[in-house]
C-alpha cells in the first residue's frame, strides 16, 4: 500500500506555524492571534492566518532545527482487521491543521480520531477514537480526511470540536478528551432533520448521506457547522446541506440555514420547475469566518447536485456558489452575494472569506475578501454585503449540451484585478520542436 506522510515535526521556538498570505501585515495585524496561541484553523475567527509573534524572522530560519516528531495515531490501529469489516479505509490523507491552546496541541488525523499534545515535548496528552470508519465508506473519492477542528471555552471549561466524516458533530472535554455528555450524549446527527437524509442508509459506494470534512466554527456560545453529501451522484434527488447552529453547552439544536430555499423563502425562485424540492449537495465543503463583535458567520457555499450539469435545476440556484452573511444567534440571512449563477463547473469558494479593515479613497471600510479558483477576488462590506468595487455582470459563452440552460452572464469584480492567469491559449502551449 502507498502512503502519503503521517508525520508532524515541530521546530524550537514560540511560533509553531509558519505562515504565508498574500495581504499586507498592516492589515492583518488589526485581526490574528495576539497570545501565540492559534486557536481556529485559520489562527482566528476572521481567517487571517496571521501571527504578530517576531522570534522567527527571515535571517533566522535556517537555523530552526527539529524538536520532535509525532507519528499519527492512525499508525496505531490494527488496519487489516478494520479492513475485514471495511475495505474502504486507507490512511492517506493527513491534511488536519493542529490547533494551539496554551500548554497543549490539539490535531484530527486521517480517520478522525483527536489527539491533544504537548507542544514542547510531542508527547499524546489524550487521544479519542470515534470509529467513523465503521459507519460507512468515504463520502468522496479521496478518501477519510478531516482538515480542523473548534476551540470553545467559557473561561473555566474548554471544548474540542469536530465535524466528523460519517457526519455527526463531536463535543470533547478539551482536559480529558472524553465526549460531553451534556452535548447530547458527547455527539449530533446532523442527518437528523434533513430532507432525503436518512442515516444508514448508505449510497451506491456504501457511504453515509452526510459528511463533514472540514472544522467547525464558534461565536459565543454557538457552534455552526455544516455537511456534504455524495460528490458523485447517480441520481438528481440528493439531500440539501444545511448550515446549523448548536448550542455547546446543552447541544440544543439553534437553527438552520437552508443553503437551498424552500418554498416561500428568499431565492426558491431562482430554482425553477420546483426543481429546490430534489436537489442537493449546496453546502459548505471549505472554512467558514466570522465577525464576532457584528455576530455573523460568512459562508462559502458550494455546488448543486450535479457540479458540471444542471439541467435538472435550472436557474441561478441561490445559494449555491455564494457568500453568504448569517446571524450568529438566528441563522438568519443577512446578505449574501452569489459569485458563479447555475453553475456548471465546480467554481464553488474555496476557501474561508478573509476579515480585513481597509482603506479606500480616505474611507475606512470594515471588509471581507472572498478568493475564488477563477482567480478573482471578491471583496465586500463585511456589514453590508455592498461591494468595495464595482462588480460588473458581463455576456458569457452558453452551453450547447442539450436541456442545459447557462446564465446569460457571470459577476466579474473591476478590483483588485485576477490574481493568477484565467484561462489558456495556443501561445501558453510549449514547442518542443
Amino acid at each position: 500500500m502507498i502512503r502519503s506522510p503521517k508525520k508532524i515535526e515541530f521546530f524550537y521556538s514560540k511560533i509553531l506555524f509558519s505562515l504565508f498570505i498574500s495581504f499586507s501585515s498592516q492589515v492583518l495585524a488589526q485581526y490574528g492571534t495576539q497570545s501565540g496561541d492559534w486557536a481556529s484553523y485559520g489562527g482566528d475567527t476572521g481567517s487571517t492566518k496571521y501571527s504578530p509573534l517576531e522570534q522567527i524572522t527571515p535571517l533566522n530560519f535556517e537555523d530552526l532545527e527539529v524538536a520532535w516528531t509525532w507519528t499519527s495515531i492512525d499508525e496505531d490501529l490494527d488496519l487489516e482487521s478494520i479492513q475485514e469489516i471495511n475495505e474502504a479505509v486507507r490512511i492517506n490523507n493527513f491534511q488536519g491543521t493542529p490547533l494551539k491552546i496554551g500548554n497543549r496541541l490539539f490535531i484530527i488525523t486521517a480517520l478522525n480520531q483527536v489527539a491533544a499534545l504537548d507542544p514542547i515535548t510531542g508527547e499524546t496528552l489524550w487521544s479519542f477514537n470515534p470509529e467513523v470508519y465503521l459507519s460507512g465508506s468515504p463520502i468522496n473519492y479521496i478518501g477519510y480526511h478531516n482538515r480542523g477542528l473548534a476551540y470553545w471555552t467559557d473561561g473555566e471549561n474548554e471544548r474540542i470540536l469536530a465535524g466528523l466524516n460519517d457526519g455527526y458533530l463531536l463535543s470533547l472535554d478539551a482536559t480529558t478528551g472524553q465526549p460531553d455528555p451534556s452535548f447530547a450524549g458527547g455527539k449530533i446527527d446532523l442527518a437528523e432533520g434533513l430532507p432525503r437524509a436518512v442515516r444508514d442508509e448508505l449510497d451506491w459506494t456504501g457511504a453515509q448521506p452526510v459528511a463533514v470534512v472540514s472544522p467547525p466554527i464558534v461565536v459565543g456560545d454557538i457552534v455552526v457547522t455544516s455537511s456534504i453529501t455524495q460528490a458523485r451522484p447517480i441520481n438528481r434527488e440528493r439531500p440539501p446541506m444545511w448550515v446549523r447552529g448548536y448550542n455547546i453547552t446543552n447541544g440544543e439544536h439553534v437553527w438552520d440555514f437552508h443553503t437551498i430555499p424552500e418554498a416561500g423563502e428568499y431565492g426558491v425562485d431562482t430554482w425553477e420547475e420546483e426543481s429546490w424540492r430534489r436537489t442537493g449537495n449546496t453546502g459548505v465543503w471549505s472554512m467558514m469566518s466570522a465577525d464576532t463583535e457584528l455576530g455573523l458567520v460568512y459562508l462559502p457555499i458550494g455546488a448543486p447536485t450535479d457540479d458540471f450539469y444542471g439541467g435538472n435545476r435550472p436557474g441561478d440556484n441561490l445559494f449555491s456558489q455564494s457568500i453568504v452573511a448569517v446571524d450568529v444567534e438566528t441563522g438568519d440571512r443577512i446578505w449574501h452575494f452569489q459569485t458563479v449563477h447555475h453553475g456548471l463547473w465546480d467554481y464553488d469558494p474555496p476557501a474561508a472569506p478573509i476579515l480585513m479593515d481597509i482603506t479606500v479613497d480616505g474611507q475606512e471600510i470594515k471588509a471581507i475578501t472572498q478568493l475564488t479558483k477563477q482567480a478573482f477576488a471578491f471583496v465586500f462590506d463585511r456589514e453590508t454585503g455592498e461591494p468595495v468595487w464595482e462588480i460588473e455582470e458581463r455576456p458569457v459563452p452558453q452551453s450547447t449540451v442539450p436541456g442545459e440552460v447557462t446564465s446569460p452572464t457571470q459577476p466579474f469584480p473591476t478590483k483588485p484585478a485576477p490574481f493568477d492567469r484565467q484561462g489558456a491559449t495556443e501561445e501558453n502551449l510549449i514547442d518542443f520542436t
